[in-house]
């Protein structure tokens, strides 16, 4: 299976600690690849619509080759920490510009992995699966799991051994 991960951090700490444990257990059988958004050149969208006229969107940046890259995934990991109540700004800038090939990320396969700052049953974690819960209900996704994890310090999430082997399993028994 081919899995693209969007990193929806920029920093180096508990989001991609949980990435690199998913990818730990799921290498082994399947084809990875990253999207980190803060390392490209991608502008918001504009809600311009002109994408739905013809074969992506009209702005002359990496949003198409990235969203070729997601549109030919078979499964779809979004990373993501806890930014005021949300999702990154980072990870929502690439689902914005999915719409460009919305129809094409129809029936994927999905999962997320949310970092926050305060424990797992704050609104922050429920507001942020909402809106994954929205997505998935109007693209037909198969939501495999979605996966809440509190940390602060930069290498909390990377010590608890328990969430590091949870996440290795989730990608080992995909």
């Amino acid at each position: 299976m081919k899995i693209v991960i969007i990193n929806g951090s920029a920093r180096k700490g508990n989001t991609l600690a949980a990435i690199n444990a998913f990818i730990k257990g799921a290498s082994e059988k399947n084809k990875i690849e990253i999207i980190e958004p803060d390392k490209l050149n991608i502008a918001p969208c504009k809600g311009c619509g002109v994408c739905q006229c013809s074969k992506g969107c009209v702005d002359k940046d990496d949003t198409n080759p990235t969203i070729d890259k997601i549109a030919a995934a078979d499964m779809i990991l979004f990373a993501t920490p806890v930014y005021w109540w949300g999702m990154s700004a980072q990870l929502k800038l690439i689902i914005d510009k999915c719409y460009c090939r919305g129809l094409q990320l129809k029936n994927k396969k999905v999962g997320t992995i949310v970092v926050g700052g305060s424990p797992v049953g704050s609104i922050q974690y429920e507001l942020i699966d909402k809106q994954f819960d929205c997505m998935a209900k109007y693209l037909s996704w198969d939501m495999l799991f979605k996966k809440s994890y509190y940390a602060t310090a930069r290498d909390e999430l990377e010590k608890n051994k328990d969430s590091m082997n949870e996440l290795e399993w989730i990608g080992k028994n995909l």
